[in-house]
Order: C-alpha cells, then sequence, then structure tokens
C-alpha cells in the first residue's frame, strides 16, 4: 500500500490546526510543522503547540515543527491581535466589530512560506506534498483570507510562479466544515492515535486575549465559536476559563441569541 503524501501543516496552537494535526498524523502521514510569531498578543498558542509535540513524542509520534519568528509584523500591521493598546472586541464570531481581528494579508505571507517550505521539501525528496491547512466556514464571513476562492486564487499564483508546481497540492479539508464538525473528526483521529482528547485540546489556545495565567475570558468572537461547538459536541471544554464552564457556556449562547436577534432584525 503506497504511503500517503507528507504533509506541510500551518500550525497555530489553535483547535483547528491541531485537529488538523492530528488528523494528518493518524492518517500516518509525515508532518513538517510550520508555526509563526508574528507579534500576536495570544502568543501564548506557541507554548501550547509544543507542549503538544511534546505529548506527542511522549506517545512515540514524531513530526517537525520550525518556528517562524516575524514579530516585526505586531508593530507594522493595523490590527487588535497585535496592538497591545487595542482592546479585542467582545460578541458573536461573525460580527460587524470582529474585523477589528483581521491582520492585514496575515494568511497570504503565512502560506507563501509555507508553499516555499512544500515545495523545497518536494523537490529535495522527489516526492508529492500536501500544503495543509485548518480553515474552515466559520472564518469566511469576518475573514477574506480564510475563503476558498482566496486559497484557490493564492495557490494558482504560487503554482504558475515556481517549477516543479505539480509535486505541490493543496489540501484544506475543513473549508466547509465549522468548529463542531472539526471536533467530530478530532475525537475520531484522536482515539485512532492512542491518545487523551482533553490532554491534546487543553494544549491549544482559541482566544486571542487570555489572561496573563493564559485562561480564557469567553467573551471574544473566538472564544465563543469554540465554547458554542464544545456545548454542541456535548463534552466540557478543557481548557482554564476565567469562570466555570456552565457560566462560559451560558454567556456564549447569550451572545450568539442576541446575534441572531440583531440579524433578523437588520433583515427586516
Amino acid at each position: 500500500m503506497e504511503r500517503p503524501r507528507p504533509a506541510v501543516i500551518c500550525l497555530s496552537g489553535g483547535m483547528d490546526s491541531t485537529s488538523l494535526l492530528v488528523r494528518m498524523l493518524a492518517e500516518r502521514r509525515k508532518v513538517f510543522g510550520l508555526c509563526f510569531d508574528y507579534g500576536q498578543k495570544h502568543r501564548i498558542e506557541l507554548k501550547r503547540l509544543y507542549d503538544n509535540i511534546e505529548y506527542l513524542r511522549e506517545n512515540d509520534i514524531e513530526m517537525s515543527c520550525e518556528t517562524i519568528e516575524i514579530p516585526k509584523l505586531g508593530d507594522l500591521f493595523h490590527s487588535a491581535l497585535t496592538d497591545s493598546n487595542w482592546q479585542v472586541p467582545k460578541g458573536h464570531y461573525e460580527q460587524e466589530n470582529m474585523r477589528q481581528t483581521v491582520v492585514p494579508n496575515r494568511n497570504a505571507i503565512f502560506a507563501s512560506i509555507a508553499y516555499g517550505y512544500a515545495l523545497s521539501i518536494a523537490i529535495q525528496h522527489d516526492t508529492h506534498v500536501d500544503f495543509c491547512l485548518g480553515v474552515h466556514s466559520g472564518d469566511h464571513a469576518i475573514y477574506p483570507d480564510c475563503r476558498p476562492e482566496f486559497y484557490q486564487s493564492i495557490f494558482h499564483a504560487f503554482s504558475i510562479g515556481n517549477w516543479d508546481n505539480e509535486k505541490v497540492h493543496l489540501h484544506i479539508p475543513y473549508i466547509n466544515g465549522d468548529k463542531y464538525t472539526i471536533l467530530q473528526e478530532a475525537a475520531v483521529s484522536i482515539e485512532k492515535l492512542g491518545l487523551d482528547f482533553d490532554t491534546i485540546f487543553r494544549n491549544t489556545c482559541t482566544s486571542y486575549q487570555p489572561d496573563a495565567s493564559g485562561r480564557s475570558h469567553g467573551l471574544t468572537g473566538s472564544d465563543v465559536e469554540r465554547i458554542l461547538a464544545f456545548h454542541k459536541f456535548d463534552r466540557r471544554d478543557p481548557i482554564d476559563y476565567v469562570d466555570s464552564w456552565e457560566v462560559v457556556v451560558e454567556k456564549a449562547l447569550e451572545l450568539e441569541a442576541q446575534y441572531r436577534a440583531e440579524s433578523e432584525e437588520n433583515d427586516d
């Protein structure tokens, strides 16, 4: 049986890319990870990522991961995620104020670096490589650089700008899914690998503005989306919140209901 193609994955330390990571490992792929220190305020996500990598190694699962350090972007780019004086907005993920969390051209920069890495591996080892991203449908409303047409276009540009482009394949398996379906699939992959679900997801960070202890307050859009996914999955999120799980779920449901009501009012 032919071994699956190696995978180059952009890893953030969040639940989406972590779920993609365990999926690729469950498929017995050789994984080459890239993570980015771009001056984000929630840099604890990188620590969580490496905690998970260490957990994988303790369970005899090997992978490589390189950190690309470009923290100057945090000073150059206008975003609530990188400006220490700019409070990350609270509310539902699809509300207009969540545009403040866009980092201009971030995914194009990350994708360009990852594509070059994938192509280099492909040429060096004379093999085909999958260039993998954990973007999903929940990202589409606020982040134009997470939409299918963006990745189709930018991947086309990468292909026409490089020799041996036939060796690299775009792989975005969650593009039409959401955080709930991602959790469902991740649970299957984690079980297949013989790992602990809570440990894997405890070693992630989705919040854009965790407190000094790394706890999520549960009120930013990324928090709410994650909480609602775990609630729908009927499982307690293992990360630490500033409030109890019951309280953060209640607040997330309230924010979702408020957003839906406002959307219906605007439609009328």
